[in-house]
């Protein structure tokens, strides 16, 4: 692994651990002004850092956390299997699973994020441009 990507994963584990802390404005400093975020299954795509950021804060959960496991870097694509731990805000039903991210950067900046459902690995690291 070189410098970059040994920079760019510390980078990328720092903004999961403001995330985990709730600073959600240095996550998103990380991100173009124009980034789009692909959540899996129907929920759609959102546009913008300011969308992205105004989605990051809890509604349903009281607790949530994502833990970046693995992270592979290739050009300028970072493939990501990740879990999230959330907690229902009313309910207190707990929510623990895996799934993965595929990040796009340009110039230091995430300008696309897509998160698939675990079993769709093999559609992640198409998207990611990795060997299956």
């Amino acid at each position: 692994m070189d410098e970059h990507e040994v920079a760019l994963i510390e980078a990328l584990r720092d903004a999961y651990e403001a995330f985990n802390r709730g600073d959600f404005d240095a996550v998103v400093s990380l991100a173009h002004p124009e980034v789009e975020y692909v959540r899996p299954g129907v929920e759609g795509s959102l546009k913008g850092a300011e969308a992205v950021r105004a989605w990051m804060e809890p509604d349903a959960f009281d607790t949530q956390k994502v833990e970046a496991l693995d992270l592979e870097v290739n050009g300028n694509k970072v493939l990501i299997r990740q879990r999230t731990f959330a907690r229902g805000a009313g309910s207190g039903i707990e929510l623990d699973t895996e799934s993965w991210a595929v990040l796009t950067l340009e110039q230091g900046l995430v300008t696309r994020a897509e998160v698939f459902l675990l079993d769709d690995e093999d559609q992640a690291r198409r998207a990611a441009r990795m060997a299956e």
